[in-house]
């Protein structure tokens, strides 16, 4: 058995495992079959998130199998299951009203902890989700950054005719922009890179443009999605009065005219991941249609033995999502 092993940022490689403990009651063993290369991942890897810890095994966006389960898992040897990353202690008031995603314990794998990019691992059972037998394992594997996009969708109303427009088309922005289309909305997706636009196009009947193009126009519902402070700037400019901007990109600052938002009377959201396991479950049910249009997003696939070589790709900007192939 083999891991991805991050002992410092840029320094990441491929080494044996260690004998993995044995299965509690309430943990499941799984073999790892697709990861999936997260934005996160690209700022552990450079040593830009703050958080961050090292050594660490990196990854969290995991499909896997079920080789060994503990008798009150509730699951069973050979079903597969999409990883929920984030801890959570289930005691805090966030927790007892089911907003386990903003618990102040939280930590992340992949991030400062160890991660999924390995063979095999044990984890508890609360964060393997089952996977329905119809839904292929290409789809699959996009569940967690989906759920990102179902949880945002959620802060705003989003339906056949909304005028929407998705600032960044990153992974989380292209999903949007796609999610949004099969909703029935019209969208318009932006971004600085003619290469992500190419890409975006390809999920179907999306307008696309370079921000700077967009001026004297303004949008229902604006989703952040670049994580930087001009598009948190360009968003608040776009949104029509009576409007909403939901933010998924993790902006440090930015300058915002409150005049504005208070006499346009804007909504402004903040969304963080996820609520599991509902999220994820709806995300699923998304990816069993197959009229919902993401084949284009998957861009690349490597072994884990060419780690440096997706990590380059995803890293290069103009790539959609990078797979690794376990």
């Amino acid at each position: 058995m083999h891991e991805l092993y991050l002992s410092g940022p840029g320094q990441i490689g491929l080494r044996n495992m260690k004998p993995l403990p044995d299965v509690r009651e309430d943990e499941v063993k799984i073999e790892s079959i697709y990861g999936g290369i997260c934005g996160s991942d690209l700022s552990v890897y450079l040593g830009s998130l703050e958080h961050a810890v090292y050594p660490v095994r990196p990854g969290h966006e995991l499909l896997g199998r079920v080789v060994e389960a503990g008798g009150s898992s509730g699951l069973h040897a050979g079903q597969r299951v999409v990883i929920q990353p984030n801890t959570y202690c289930g005691r805090c008031e966030w927790c007892l009203v089911g907003k386990t995603n903003i618990c102040p314990h939280k930590k992340s794998l992949g991030v400062n902890m160890d991660g999924v990019f390995c063979s095999r691992f044990v984890i508890p059972s609360r964060y393997a989700i089952p996977v329905p037998d119809g839904l292929p394992d290409e789809r699959a594997v996009l569940t967690e950054p989906l759920a990102v996009v179902v949880h945002a969708f959620k802060k705003v109303r989003i339906g056949q005719g909304t005028k929407i427009a998705v600032i960044g088309c990153g992974n989380e922005g292209m999903l949007a922009a796609a999610l949004a289309l099969y909703m029935g909305a019209e969208v318009t997706a932006m971004d600085i890179n003619p290469k992500k636009l190419d890409l975006v196009r390809q999920l179907g009947d999306i307008r696309t443009a370079h921000p700077d193009e967009i001026a004297e126009e303004d949008f229902e519902v604006v989703i952040e999605a670049a994580g930087v402070r001009q598009s948190v700037e360009k968003g608040v400019q776009v949104v029509k009065p009576g409007g909403s901007l939901v933010l998924i990109g993790l902006a440090k600052e930015a300058t915002l005219p409150v005049i504005k938002i208070v006499r346009k009377e804007i909504s402004i959201y903040g969304t963080i991941i996820y609520k599991s396991p509902e999220d994820f479950r709806q995300a699923m049910e998304y990816l069993l249609d197959s009229r919902f249009h993401i084949a284009p997003l998957v861009t690349g696939v490597y072994p884990p033995e060419e780690v440096e070589a997706a990590y380059g790709s995803a890293l290069s900007g103009d790539h959609g999502k990078v797979l690794l192939k376990f």
